[in-house]
């Protein structure tokens, strides 16, 4: 398995898909059934299968994660190419997943406590997986909102 397996919940609302991939490979609501009773390790691998195919399409389509604890926000665009990633810091202690402490970095960007940062990262031979390990450290993919807006203030 490359990526993670879907959870239960994203298998469920995900039904009607995996119904069709078990059809695209000539597999019965019948002989499912009888693969999950009489050979489960054969479930576990179309379940592992099935999750790595829906996981590499939310991956190729991922333009923007955002990564944000207390002290510390990373914005990342991905491109073809690399990743551009924004970082800001705080030098105080205001907690950035706060409501307060987002508004408070709102009204003070210009503060000495507020640090910038900006860097590219080339991918490693697979970026699809370099975008799943941002998401497994607790990034979330965006539609690239704050990274617009802090790219536009800094550059």
């Amino acid at each position: 398995m490359k990526y993670a397996r879907l959870t239960k919940e994203q298998f469920e609302s995900l039904h009607q898909e995996f119904i069709n991939f078990l059809a695209t490979q000539t597999i019965t609501a019948a002989e499912w059934d009888d693969i999950k009773k009489n050979k489960p390790e054969v479930a576990e691998q179309e379940l592992d299968v099935f999750s790595d195919l829906v996981w590499e399409g939310v991956l190729n389509k991922v333009a923007y994660i955002e990564h944000i604890s207390p002290q510390q926000m990373h914005l990342f665009h991905t491109n073809e190419t690399n990743m551009h990633v924004i970082a800001v810091k705080l030098n105080n202690n205001i907690d950035l997943t706060t409501k307060e402490g987002f508004n408070w970095l709102r009204e003070n960007l210009m503060n000495d406590q507020v640090e910038f940062l900006q860097a590219h990262k080339t991918y490693s031979e697979d970026k699809n997986s370099d975008k799943f390990q941002l998401i497994q450290q607790g990034g979330v993919i965006t539609k690239g909102a704050l990274y617009t807006y802090f790219n536009k203030l800094i550059n």
